[in-house]
């Protein structure tokens, strides 16, 4: 009985997909809409990081085999030596 009721709620789904497939009326409210839009603005973000992460290791990594060294920038503070 329990498979039967599985598989009756998933065939309604599927009906309620493909019926607002068929009118074009994706979202029932605002908050879909919204919902959605800051769904895939996460996504994005998350994917633009990813590449992000890709360039540097890919192109960055190979160049800086000689890395300069460092050196200290501006004024000593003679008063902090004892």
């Amino acid at each position: 009985m329990d498979q039967r009721n599985i598989q009756q709620e998933f065939q309604d789904q599927l009906n309620d997909v493909v019926s607002r497939l068929q009118s074009k009326q994706f979202f029932q409210s605002d908050w879909d809409i919204a919902s959605f839009a800051i769904f895939f603005i996460f996504i994005g973000m998350v994917l633009l990081l990813v590449i992000l992460v890709l360039i540097r290791c890919c192109c960055c990594c190979c160049c800086d085999d000689d890395k300069p060294r460092r050196r200290k920038v501006g004024i000593e503070n003679m008063a902090l030596e004892p």
